[in-house]
């Protein structure tokens, strides 16, 4: 109960519901309920048009889902524009999925009723308090999402009628106990191998490499050699967090903050708080008459933490006789803190109702106000000086930076000299590793633009966090293009070189294998028994080769696999089963292999309505 009534609409279930409801409704195409437009469609899917709104809103919805879910590493590839396209295509064909399906449920007749939607609702954790439904609490998220009542609940029938379509087409799926049993004894299995590793290195001795061979795979291979996009700035930073460094504050000047502003530094009174709750139930009539029954023993002397311990219906507190927690005002539901500061020291109220319940509420003990000394609060108040005093002259040379570089365009020198400060430059880089300064996708790709690439001319002032700025212009560019031989070859010799010895090891391997097919002998061979299919301690090309070999008969199998630097020969010897199933691990495959069969039942079903109709993309035409 306490906890619900701290966390209210924060808690991680509210949360979930509004992320779930924003992804889930953001895809059907929200803004076609607004009315016609005479922009082209994203996609015609049987006459019916997705808008481009529809779709830039289902695709900013789906940027932030990934750069919650990514982080910073989100900022590096949203630099990517083939990247984000192929996002934006994915979620127009989760649109495209979704028009299809609607449109085959109501070909089906398929329909959600007012009280299944209603069923739905009065069930949906995220609107009940304490396991009841709570309106205002489903009032609240509703305003916090921008619905109206009766929009979210059409909303809540297509989502319904489309699920209830998916559920019945693919939600028949089922694993047999024996898939999962095979796979699971599969993933077991064992190998007894015997392997010998033949490495190239000591081939490199003997090879050469020709300057026409280089200059022949060079010509022959010039898609390898593409030099992508590089670019050098030039840049100035101004950072308040820089500035405050240098800041001074004295003692006076703090002090004479603390005084002039010692309201900010008052401890808040506070109250222990205890309660009696009667929740409210089926019956409210019953429980407003239970909690004035209540009322009434503690007026006739019961003792206030007995009776919470028997009466209250929060049971956590109420096996602390009643007592909650430290409360400062305006903390608890409004008609809770009314009654919790107006009593006095280790009174008790009378029935109070709140969204919760029947409260009695009683003032354990009380901690008076105080004001907090300076010696408590003088660093931090130093740190509030320091911080404003940099803010104010981090903007005062803004203004600088931004006046100067806009009045002489062609160099950072002179907004250098004006700010005191030196022109910085970074390493070469490409789009796709820029220094972390430059990592942001709008610095990336200002960074990349015409106006500083190719007309030369300093950047705007660009903000990479609040209070912290710059301005860029470029120091070195060189275009994206073929890099010249010069620059590869040594690249290109080691590379032949390479090959070549690694051909000779191939040879040298096949001989090795033959040899072992003819006499069966392996003594030079390194043993491995009940080798398992994910083992880190031998080379993963020969586990996977170890494990795509044929079962032997009558004599082991040999074959060769390519190293990194070499290649070996492997013996498989004897395939061992399964020592034992584990119970979880069967549960956990049937259901990743029932995951499996639904999906490939769901997208077939996406196939074949696609091949059915017609789906259009205007736009991309």
């Amino acid at each position: 109960m306490l906890e619900k009534i701290r966390e209210g609409s924060q808690g991680v279930i509210a949360k979930s519901i509004l992320i779930l409801v924003i992804l889930s409704f953001a895809f059907t195409g929200v803004s076609s309920y607004l009315g016609s437009s005479t922009e082209v469609a994203a996609a015609t899917v049987n006459g019916e048009e997705i808008s481009n709104s529809a779709l830039e809103q289902a695709y900013q919805n789906e940027r932030s889902r990934l750069e919650q879910q990514l982080g910073d590493m989100f900022a590096t590839l949203s630099a990517d524009d083939n990247y984000m396209q192929s996002v934006k295509q994915s979620v127009l064909e989760r649109l495209v999925a979704d028009k299809l399906l609607d449109q085959n449920a109501a070909e089906l007749g398929l329909r959600v009723s007012d009280e299944q939607i209603k069923a739905a609702i009065m069930t949906e954790p995220a609107f009940q308090t304490d396991g009841v439904f709570d309106n205002d609490r489903y009032q609240a998220i509703l305003r916090q999402l921008g619905y109206q009542a009766n929009s979210f609940r059409d909303m809540m029938r297509t989502d319904m009628t489309r699920r209830q379509l998916v559920a019945t087409l693919v939600g028949s799926e089922f694993v047999l106990p024996g898939e999962a049993k095979y796979v699971a004894e599969l993933q077991g299995q064992t190998r007894d191998i015997d392997y010998k590793v033949i490495d190239a290195t000591p081939f490199l001795a003997d090879i050469s490499v020709t300057d026409e061979q280089v200059k022949n795979y060079y010509d022959s291979n010039l898609a390898q050699f593409v030099r992508p996009e590089v670019v050098s700035l030039n840049y100035i930073e101004l950072n308040a967090n820089d500035l405050a460094k240098d800041v001074q504050v004295t003692d006076a000047e703090a002090q004479a903050y603390y005084d002039e502003h010692k309201a900010n530094y008052t401890q808040a009174e506070k109250r222990l708080a205890a309660h009696i709750l009667v929740q409210l139930g089926d019956d409210e009539d019953a429980a407003k008459a239970k909690a004035e029954a209540i009322y009434k023993q503690l007026q006739d002397g019961a003792d206030f933490a007995e009776v919470a311990k028997t009466e209250s219906e929060d049971t956590f507190s109420g096996e602390q006789g009643g007592q909650l927690d430290w409360f400062e005002a305006g903390v608890m539901e409004p008609e809770f803190d009314a009654a919790l500061f107006a009593l006095n020291k280790g009174d008790y109220s009378n029935v109070v109702k709140t969204n919760f319940g029947y409260h009695i509420i009683k003032a354990l003990d009380i901690q008076a106000g105080a004001q907090a000394p300076f010696a408590d609060v003088k660093e931090k108040i130093v740190a509030q000086l320091k911080d404003k005093q940099a803010v104010d002259k981090f903007y005062e040379l803004q203004q600088v930076l931004a006046d100067t570089s806009y009045e002489v365009p062609d160099t950072l020198v002179d907004a250098a000299k004006d700010l005191g400060v030196e022109v910085k430059t970074t390493p070469e880089f490409t789009r796709t590793n820029p220094p972390e300064l430059f990592s942001q996708p709008d610095l990336l790709q200002e960074a990349f633009s015409s106006n500083v690439l190719l007309d030369g001319m300093n950047s705007d002032v660009l903000e990479v966090a609040p209070n912290h700025v710059v301005v860029i212009r470029v120091n070195s560019h060189k275009a994206a293009g073929t890099m010249d031989l010069a620059d590869v070859r040594s690249a290109i010799a080691n590379r032949l070189k390479q090959e070549q010895a690694n051909e000779a090891a191939r040879k040298q391997a096949q001989e090795v294998m033959t040899a072992v097919e003819a006499s069966g002998d392996t003594a030079d061979f390194i043993a491995v028994n009940k080798l398992a299919r994910f083992a880190q301690d031998v080379d993963g090309a020969i586990v996977n080769k170890a494990f795509a070999m044929a079962q032997p008969t009558d004599k082991p199998s040999v074959d060769t696999v390519a190293l990194a630097n070499g290649y070996a020969v492997v013996v498989l010897k004897q395939v061992n089963a399964a020592e034992g199933v584990d119970t979880n691990l069967l549960d956990s495959l049937t259901q990743r292999l029932s995951s499996q069969y639904s999906e490939n039942d769901y997208r077939a079903v996406i196939a074949s309505l696609k091949a059915k109709g017609e789906v259009l993309y205007p736009a991309a035409e």
